[in-house]
């Protein structure tokens, strides 16, 4: 038969046998001495549980924990104690000293200890103070669990938290977590109701998609989300949503359904949102249905980058490319692709209004070019503001412009030349120095007809205008 010294040694565990007996007579002291709160006590006298550990006396160990601690025997290990507990492990002996001091009888501890060869081992240790002993604390069983390879995968899995959370959280784009499970609940009973043209449905039934936004639930967001919609936290972004996602972004969200409606569960577009403030933001975004989640659609990611900046570069080259930077008109590049435009589709009659600054050269012989320049500007408000946003005025010379009038005869044209020397009396009112004022020509095309001959004839008219008010300045010199 295996006798207990035999189970003891051979047990699978790392097993100690130990004497608190000493420890019980320190805390008898203590008590006499008026301590009442051990754990106080030992945060103001640290050197107290290092006199309280020196008491414990060990009394045997099994050969698991010889291998454990890789120590050759019982001597060996006892001399080398100082090197198998690290300074560590004074904060959960505290627990246990004031486990004892309180009346309990074992304790349960998660700390480290260290092998001879200095290999950290992550242990659980539990202890007991054996039957018949109670009195005394002179045979405390010790076992300690080696879970070392369950710490490592702790730590191990932490860490990845902490770096796919690090990741998440400083990410320079904006990240949403969202939930649209309740979207796909929506579609899936519009699939299921018949609906095959799911396009058709929505120009049909707009406040299906509104209510889809609706249901969209968000999870987390980012710090760069904040940043970028100016949200003081995730609640105030969460209770706000309707002011970042509204307007042209409902075009867009209906865009992103279809999408899901045909199975797209990875999408990339740009779109419009507005920050928190009310500024328009332009977005790039993508949208993805995270693995695992692709039958219930409850885990999206969603990134947005900011390409605000981008976009508005992009609408100051298009602008250049048919505006004149000086006037802010349309140039001659943009005029000639208007005059293709309304030969093909009018409508009719058109009238071409041409008209020339008058005495831009001698503004420019005496003033120089600024003086010229900030007369050019002047023709250019004055020219913007008679029109109609959807009518084309263009600058195609120096001081040359050609204004196009769709549907409009020669009488509204005559109207327009009126409305323009007008304008000019009003700017000159405004602006000291040198007066604004205008030669025009005009001439109408009629359907069937091209307008490049119409825009000769103006031109030609605009001429003689022209020559008619030098006559009349050179009258006025000779006066």
């Amino acid at each position: 038969m295996i006798s207990q010294a035999d189970m003891f040694d051979l047990a699978p565990v790392s097993l100690w046998l130990e004497d608190y007996s000493a420890v019980r007579e320190k805390f008898a002291v203590m008590r006499s001495q008026g301590v009442t709160d051990l754990r106080a006590h030992l945060e103001q006298r640290p050197e107290v549980i290092v006199e309280c550990m020196a008491c414990i006396v060990v009394l045997g160990v099994n050969r698991r924990t010889l291998q454990l601690l890789e120590a050759q025997n019982l001597e060996h290990l006892v001399s080398h104690l100082g090197e198998v507990f690290d300074g560590d492990v004074l904060d959960s002996h505290v627990g246990e000293l004031v486990r004892l001091w309180d009346g309990h009888l074992d304790f349960t501890t998660s700390t480290v200890n260290y092998s001879l060869s200095g290999r950290r081992i992550d242990i659980v240790l539990n202890a007991t103070v054996l039957p018949g002993h109670e009195d005394t604390w002179s045979r405390v069983l010790v076992s300690i669990e080696d879970v070392t390879d369950r710490a490592n995968a702790e730590r191990a899995l932490l860490a990845s938290q902490q770096y796919a959370q690090g990741l998440f959280e400083h990410s320079p784009v904006s990240l949403w977590v969202e939930d649209f499970a309740a979207v796909k609940v929506l579609i899936d009973e519009v699939r299921d109701a018949g609906v095959v043209d799911f396009r058709t449905f929505t120009n049909v039934h707009p406040e299906f998609v509104e209510r889809c936004m609706q249901e969209i639930r968000l999870i987390d967001v980012n710090q760069q989300t904040l940043t970028m919609f100016g949200g003081a936290d995730k609640f105030e972004l969460r209770r706000r949503m309707n002011e970042i996602f509204r307007d042209e972004m409902l075009n867009h969200f209906t865009e992103q359904l279809i999408d899901l409606w045909n199975g797209k569960l990875h999408q990339q577009r740009e779109a419009i949102n507005y920050s928190l403030s009310g500024e328009r933001v332009d977005v790039y975004m993508q949208f993805s249905v995270m693995p695992g989640h692709t039958e219930d659609w409850s885990l999206v990611l969603v990134s947005l980058t900011d390409i605000t900046a981008r976009k508005k570069a992009e609408a100051y080259l298009e602008f250049l490319g048919k505006h004149d930077t000086l006037t802010k008109l349309r140039n001659r590049s943009f005029f000639g692709d208007e005059i293709a435009r309304l030969d093909r589709r009018g409508p009719w009659p058109v009238t071409v209004v041409v008209a020339d600054i008058n005495g831009l050269k001698g503004v420019n012989d005496d003033g120089g070019h600024a003086a010229g320049d900030s007369l050019l500007r002047r023709a250019g408000e004055v020219l913007s503001k008679a029109v109609d946003k959807h009518v084309c005025v263009a600058r195609i010379g120096g001081d040359e412009f050609v204004m196009l009038l769709p549907a409009t005869d020669a009488h509204g044209g005559e109207q327009m030349m009126e409305r323009i020397r007008e304008l000019s009396d009003l700017n000159n009112q405004f602006y000291g120095g040198a007066a604004l004022s205008f030669s025009m020509g005009i001439a109408t095309c009629r359907e069937g007809e091209m307008l490049e001959p119409a825009v000769h004839v103006a031109d030609q008219r605009m001429y003689e205008d022209k020559k008619v008010f030098y006559r009349a300045q050179d009258r006025d010199r000779r006066r």
